[in-house]
């Protein structure tokens, strides 16, 4: 029998340590990163973990497992605080309060290198040329201001493609959301007047907009031009109308707000964003925060959230944190600028604070309310599927295809807290015969269970089957050559009269069927799991099936390259000509021989 790894000495540990400013990592069973920590006093702090007779209960349970420390010393603890954000964020130690936002921001982009440049969405790298606007706090904030950047400076829209290859206005011209300058209906000089307003409107710069507007409508009006003087004050009442509820003024002109609401060990913040004057929206956050002040919450996001985002010049927070001097000095160094971190006592700063912790605590009540109706649905699915206890994680398994084609199968888990997106799979799947649903349900189960099995993952309570006796029986044959036990399986179906509310549960073991209802809370919860599997494996099917539809027909041909390729399309106006032409008729498009003509023929009628 192994000896026990002897216990983890934390004072002696402690006392061993250097008294300079760093990072500290606690290591529990098998390595396994536990927490990262700070310190401007290495010794002192870690000391203080194993000197103080009574800890919370978070922090004494985390301690409980501590088998080893690690430390890096720095030269600030400025520096102590950015290495340890950049720990969290990619090591994810479990008792720290994690910020999980896989995506990046969005942003507008404007690549001013074209004679004519457009203004678009963009999420991802900003190492391209142009210039960026942003980040917005979701992609509708993008929506509405490319929709108000479009009515009132009408750049275009479209595809550079698509741009070089006009021969007439496009309806965006028409409803009079883009000047048209694909086909010359306005001049270089114009539009690029018109891209510089643009930039100065989100710029925060409207002021400078109207000015501007109004000095061209008044020279336009002494010019005895009327019309284009309209025009000019049609547009700078159009601004105005913005500026009301867009705009605000003094430090804001560039700042967060950021508020932070704690209820039953879960954390909101909810966040404000302003940019160059315009206010951009909002957006919120959900951190699991048992044993965490709202201060402590607020210290972990501002050092996860800022780790790859711009930071503004001031950030406005309704908790004071611990050090905010040296937040604001990590923050300032990250930015290459002063950043001001400030807990507003007065002022309309206040209101603004108010404001954010007023959302958040709606927010989170909603949130909250949510995950106690999930909870008892969940538990009623468990008593309705006759569990020995509730399930932790369920796996729903979808079959989806268009007359056979392009077969998609589709994995969903989800857990007592709803779906577990990042646990879900999609599977080509191959080598059956199309339409057969209960061999590609063979196939799926059989692919990802031995993949289960190949990494040691963790088996699903549950796992249902979109499908009546048929795929059920497929999908426990294939369990069975693979030596899988301990999983429940149940087959949901829609039933006689498929009806939502009235599906029917097919249980594996017994071969019963149970009609529990449309009342029934724990049908909702297998509904709902259902369904996301039928909407996650419908979006893989769509995506396959136009994927290769863009793969023209014609590049499959031997022979067929892409000048004879867009010959055929001239000359018979498209594919459907191209279909519809004889032998003869092919024979007659330059370059293409009897030979190839009876070739392409076949493989259009094959």
């Amino acid at each position: 029998m192994p000896e026990a790894a002897p216990e983890f000495d934390g004072r002696a540990f402690a006392r061993a340590l250097t008294t300079a400013p760093g990072v500290y990592r606690m290591l529990g069973e098998g390595g396994s990163l536990l927490y990262v920590g700070k310190a401007k006093n290495l010794r002192k702090r870690v000391g203080s973990y194993f000197a103080r007779p009574q800890l919370e209960p978070r922090i004494a349970l985390m301690l409980s497992q501590v088998q080893a420390m690690e430390v890096i010393a720095t030269r600030t603890e400025a520096e102590a605080l950015i290495l340890e954000n950049e720990l969290i964020k990619s090591l994810k130690p479990y008792f720290n309060v994690l910020l999980r936002d896989g995506k990046g921001y969005p942003y507008l982009h404007l690549d001013d290198s074209d004679a004519f440049p457009r203004i678009r969405f963009h999420r991802g790298s900003r190492e391209g040329r142009g210039r960026y606007f942003g980040p917005f706090p979701s992609v509708l904030a993008v929506r509405e201001n490319l929709a108000r950047i479009h009515k009132l400076f009408r750049l275009r829209q479209c595809e550079d493609s698509v741009f070089r290859n006009r021969s007439r206005p496009c309806l965006q011209y028409q409803i009079k959301r883009c000047s048209a300058p694909c086909v010359g209906l306005i001049d270089r000089d114009s539009y690029a007047a018109d891209v510089r307003h643009a930039v100065m409107f989100l710029q925060g710069r409207s002021g400078d907009v109207v000015a501007e507007l109004t000095r061209q409508m008044e020279q336009a009006s002494a010019e005895l031009e009327f019309e284009r003087a309209a025009g000019w004050r049609d547009e700078i009442g159009r601004i105005r109308q913005l500026q009301a509820r867009q705009f605000v003024s003094g430090a804001e002109a560039d700042a967060d707000i950021l508020a932070c609401e704690i209820q039953d060990g879960l954390a909101c913040v909810q966040a404000l964003f302003y940019r160059d004057g315009m206010n951009l929206g909002s957006r919120h956050w959900f951190l699991k925060a048992a044993g965490v002040g709202a201060a402590g919450v607020l210290s972990a996001f501002v050092t996860q959230h800022y780790a790859e985002l711009p930071v503004p010049r001031v950030v406005l927070l309704s908790h004071e944190l611990d050090d905010m001097e040296l937040y604001a000095e990590a923050l300032s160094q990250r930015a290459g600028a002063r950043v001001e971190l400030l807990c507003p006592q007065r002022g309309d700063r206040v209101r603004l604070v108010e404001q954010a912790a007023r959302n958040a605590r709606l927010v989170l009540s909603s949130q909250l309310r949510g995950e106690a109706s999930q909870r008892q649905r969940w538990l009623a699915m468990s008593e309705l599927l006759e569990l020995d206890e509730p399930a932790q994680r369920v796996e729903c398994f979808d079959i989806s295809h268009t007359m056979g084609e392009g077969t998609v199968a589709s994995c969903v888990v989800a857990g007592p807290e709803g779906p577990i997106r990042s646990l879900y799979r999609r599977f080509n799947i191959r080598d059956i015969k199309a339409g057969d649903d209960y061999a590609a349900m063979g196939q799926v189960i059989e692919r990802r269970f031995r993949r289960l099995q190949a990494e040691q993952s963790d088996l699903p309570d549950v796992l249902l089957i979109d499908g009546g006796a048929g795929q059920v029986a497929r999908a426990m044959e294939a369990l069975g050559e693979l030596g899988v036990q301990g999983v429940a399986v149940f087959g949901v179906s829609k039933g006689a009269d498929r009806r939502a509310g009235w599906e029917e549960l097919v249980f594996a073991d017994s071969g019963r069927i149970v009609r529990p209802g449309a009342d029934s809370a724990g049908l909702l919860a297998i509904q709902a799991i259902r369904d996301e599997a039928h909407r996650f494996a419908i979006s893989g099917h769509r995506a396959k099936r136009e994927k290769k539809r863009q793969v023209s027909t014609l590049e499959e041909i031997t022979g067929v390259g892409a000048r004879r390729r867009a010959a055929l399309l001239r000359h018979f106006g498209g594919l459907s000509g191209v279909r519809g032409a004889g032998i003869e008729e092919l024979c007659n498009v330059e370059g293409i021989n009897r030979s190839l003509a009876e070739r392409i023929y076949a493989s259009l009628h094959e």
